[in-house]
């Protein structure tokens, strides 16, 4: 087992083709959330219910994804931008988990609107943890991005 997470959700597969050229660039164990209720795959009806949860603080349950994080230290956090912030079921993860010594590393896909509010909302749930600088990626990401992202940010495993 390695001691460095890549967790994420992804509705359109995006950030779950980012998450995953992490982990292979990392060597990282790579984790995927899963909600007890799927969204809408139509675009417009799995925003109007993101929008109704995120507006209510809700944060559903996972079916799957959920495991303890205690044996890792580096923890990537992936998420794409809804309305500038996580998707519910990041986080859900994230309240349900203590981050306190680890280092996480944000990444998101947009559509145009980068990182948004997300960083900003990670460091308020996660104090006591060091944030590394984070990559938002609009619409696929490239093997060499990822690699430069990396090597910028100072993570050692």
């Amino acid at each position: 087992m390695s001691n460095i997470l890549i967790v994420y959700y992804s509705l359109f597969q995006n950030t779950k083709n980012l998450a995953l050229e992490i982990a292979k660039q990392t060597g990282g164990d790579i984790r995927e959330l899963i909600p007890d209720k799927s969204y809408s795959f139509d675009y417009n009806t799995a925003a109007k219910e993101v929008r109704n949860e995120i507006s209510r603080g809700f944060c559903p349950k996972l079916i799957s994804g959920n495991e303890p994080i205690d044996d890792y230290k580096i923890i990537f956090i992936g998420t794409p931008n809804w309305f500038k912030t996580l998707a519910p079921p990041v986080m859900s993860f994230i309240k349900q988990h203590n981050f306190t010594g680890k280092t996480v590393i944000p990444f998101c896909t947009h559509g145009g609107g980068g990182f948004g509010n997300i960083v900003n909302d990670i460091t308020k749930e996660c104090p006591k943890t060091v944030i590394l600088p984070g990559i938002a990626i609009n619409g696929t990401a490239v093997r060499e991005e990822v690699a430069n992202w990396l090597d910028s940010t100072g993570y050692e495993s």
